[in-house]
């Protein structure tokens, strides 16, 4: 069985991990991190100490309400992508373990164009 690194919990909730296969389970946001527990295989969870975290991404929806996804990047073993049943929630307990200002939402398409054409009149202007 899988010991919790937690030794409080403040949210327990049904979410899917992405990871190359969608996988079911729970997440846990305690006192001491983050944790994903499988549903159907008990050997594959996920436990990110909060030193751990670097950035949390929430993809927010065109209309500015809807978190479809959030992924937790660390700073050692890379990225997770997860979508859960209140995700407003579960960014709420994350924001009192993780600094606020590693809160972000990721550049969007239209980010990525504009920053691609004003370099390409920067170098037309050299």
């Amino acid at each position: 069985m899988i010991e919790s690194i937690n030794t409080k919990v403040d949210l327990k909730v049904k979410a899917t991990l992405y990871a190359g296969t969608t996988q079911y389970g729970k997440i846990i946001v305690g006192d001491k991190g983050f944790e994903f527990l499988n549903d159907q295989k008990y050997r594959n969870f996920i436990q990110v100490p909060w030193e751990e975290v670097d950035y949390v991404i929430a993809s927010v929806g065109f209309r500015k309400r809807r978190i479809s996804r959030y992924s937790i990047q660390t700073k050692q073993r890379g990225t997770y992508a997860f979508s859960s049943k209140d995700p407003k929630e579960v960014l709420r307990m994350i924001r009192q373990y993780v600094d606020p200002s590693h809160l972000v939402r990721p550049k969007s398409i239209f980010d990525g164009l504009r920053h691609d054409f004003e370099n390409m009149s920067k170098k037309k202007s050299d």
